[in-house]
């Protein structure tokens, strides 16, 4: 029986820079090679970051992919490495017409490709793509009808991309139909919350029904809202797990594989789901020496410490941030500190991600601002380690009052505003980037000033509910005390009643139900599109649940101008979540109401 020693690269690559991510692919070749690997493996669309958008509808972007494919092949050889089969993601285009999908001759495709001996050795499409959530794929690609199978070292191996084992039919079963020794599926896989047990599930199930041993290489890092987790994965045909990659993290998986021999006479033709077999033998086992390192003794596999569920959503949050920031071209970041919990935990994040010294703070009080208030804010940069400056609004909001004689909403509004305003300022000045401390209940209900707290480049926690916040929050302290540091968020700061601090002794449950409650409903409503009746029936208060529906929907405006942030759900606001602004329907219940009354929105 063969043996195939596989190496799998969990790396992240960024949008768009081609030569950054060929230097990637030939700086963790070099070391995958270095091990002996007999076939590298890199993720979807590794060659220009994904997800590319419309970049995909540019030709001049897929011909540089294309360019650079056919680059990174001749420099793998003019190095040393040609002789080692390279399975790398890419854009591509489509060599004839599609007149299924409307698509001429020439329509983009996500592809990947097998580098070899200076040469593009097999390319080939993904055959199902997603079309829900944030995926757009039938927007920017047309499907390849292949079942690619590449012979190394006397191994068939079949190739497949990311949907193509997430959905049923296609290369799964048509891997068994052409008896491959392996299936390699090489994936994005964007994180959600709780998707590790999912993914595993997958893969044991794909392996069984394609008959052999399956690889799933997946991406790590960040792309704007979207987080990679990494977590590639290799299961036996028995659906064994062989190999498990930490999560949220770069690296190189290598592994040994007894694995079948190929047949003499392997089938040919159309497969399954009209797939056609397109085979290509780069090497025989007769032919294969024997690349591992001399005196080297090999373990074969390694299982990742598994991260608990508070860890999990943590490490997301933290690695969006970073990859945000760094990918932008940025080295630091500006936070308004309140000394609330949602800046706190931001701060901790940022903290985390960037290191203490690119972070900065600005306490901004009022006259509405309690003294524990701006005590909690600088014991947090005191236990972090990030600077703090306190630059009072009180001036400058007696001058607007002043002038303009404010009460009210407005009046509070404007305390927000001031805030935000000096933030843009001091980025402007200092280049920071400035952090929106958001949560999900939060946007959920409108429960922000527009061009106040809501100011910002990008929003860590805007996928996060409250109670959330509160529990990742103990989590991170506790995390810290375990390891026999500081915990970074004050105490105060999580126990104490949440206040936006605008008028003499408000608490968000003035406007709100108690935050355990309301995220509950908002959970029905926003991540699963349930109606008004169906949450009613799950327990909660009528009432309660149209109003809460009713402050959801008329915020949908507000939605739209807040930043991008990380996505740790399976229905984040923003590409998840698309509705109208301009929208009079309300769910009321019993077949809800078609006309919203006058005077319905919600305050600015």
């Amino acid at each position: 029986m063969p043996r195939l020693r596989l190496a799998l690269n969990q790396i992240d690559s960024t949008v768009g820079d081609l030569d950054g991510n060929a230097e990637s692919v030939l700086r963790w070749t070099r070391h995958a090679a270095g091990q002996g690997a007999h076939l590298v493996a890199f993720p979807e669309m590794t060659l220009t970051g994904y997800p590319v958008e419309d970049l995909a509808l540019r030709s001049s972007f897929v011909e540089a992919s294309r360019a650079a494919l056919r680059s990174l092949a001749a420099r793998l050889a003019d190095e040393g490495l040609g002789a080692v089969p390279v399975v790398v993601g890419h854009l591509d285009r489509s060599a004839t017409a599609q007149p299924r999908y409307g698509q001429p001759a020439g329509a983009p495709q996500n592809a990947a490709a097998v580098l070899h001996g200076g040469e593009v050795a097999l390319s080939f499409a993904k055959h199902h793509l997603p079309n829900y959530g944030v995926f757009d794929e039938y927007r920017h690609f047309v499907p390849g009808d292949t079942l690619p199978v590449v012979r190394v070292r006397g191994v068939d191996v079949a190739l497949a991309i990311c949907e193509d084992l997430w959905q049923d039919g296609g290369r799964v079963p048509a891997t068994r139909s052409a008896r491959a020794g392996l299936l390699l599926s090489v994936n994005a896989s964007p994180y959600e919350r709780d998707k590790d047990d999912t993914r595993l599930e997958l893969v044991r199930k794909r392996a069984q029904e394609a008959g052999c041993t399956t690889a799933y290489l997946a991406m790590t890092g960040g792309q704007d809202e979207l987080v990679f987790d990494g977590d590639s994965i290799v299961v036996d045909r028995d659906g064994r797990v062989l190999a498990r990659a930490p999560r949220f993290t770069e690296g190189c998986v290598v592994l040994d594989l007894d694995l079948p021999a190929a047949e003499a006479q392997p089938p040919a033709g159309v497969v399954d789901d009209g797939l056609r077999i397109d085979r290509v033998v780069l090497s025989e086992a007769e032919e294969a020496a024997d690349t591992m390192p001399a005196g080297e003794p090999w373990r074969s596999g390694g299982h990742a410490e598994p991260l608990d569920d508070d860890e999990e959503v943590y490490s997301a949050l933290v690695t969006g941030l970073r990859a945000y920031v760094a990918k932008n071209g940025f080295r630091s970041v500006l936070i308004g500190l309140s000394g609330g919990i949602d800046s706190a935990l931001v701060a901790s994040i940022a903290c985390d991600a960037l290191g203490a010294r690119h972070v900065y703070g600005v306490s901004m009080p009022s006259r509405y601002s309690s003294q524990h208030s701006r005590d909690d804010a600088a014991e947090l940069a005191r236990r972090t380690g990030l600077t703090l400056r306190t630059v009072s609004i009180e001036p400058m909001f007696d001058a607007y009052t002043g002038a303009l004689e404010l009460t009210g909403l407005a009046e509070e509004n404007l305390q927000s505003r001031l805030r935000g305003t000096l933030l843009m300022a001091i980025s402007n000045q200092e280049g920071h980037l400035v952090l929106a401390p958001g949560n999900k209940s939060e946007l959920a209900v409108g429960y922000s000033t527009l061009y106040g707290d809501s100011v910002g480049a990008y929003g860590p926690i805007k996928d996060v509910y409250k109670t959330s916040v509160l529990r990742l929050a103990e989590w991170r302290n506790r995390a810290a005390r375990d390891r026999g540091r500081t915990p970074p968020i004050p105490e105060n700061s999580i126990t104490k009643p949440p206040s936006a601090e605008l008028r003499p002794g408000q608490v968000d449950t003035d406007s709100l139900p108690d935050y355990p409650v309301l995220d509950a409903i908002l959970a029905l409503y926003v991540d699963r599109d349930r109606g008004a009746d169906e949450i009613v029936a799950a327990g909660y208060d009528r009432e309660l649940v149209t109003r809460t529906l009713r402050m959801v929907d008329a915020a949908e405006y507000k939605r739209r101008q807040y930043p991008p942030g990380t996505k740790i759900s399976p229905k984040g606001f923003g590409r998840d979540r698309r509705l109208p602004v301009t929208n009079r329907w309300r769910e009321t219940g019993r077949g809800g109401r078609a006309a919203a009354p006058a005077g319905s929105g919600t305050p600015q």
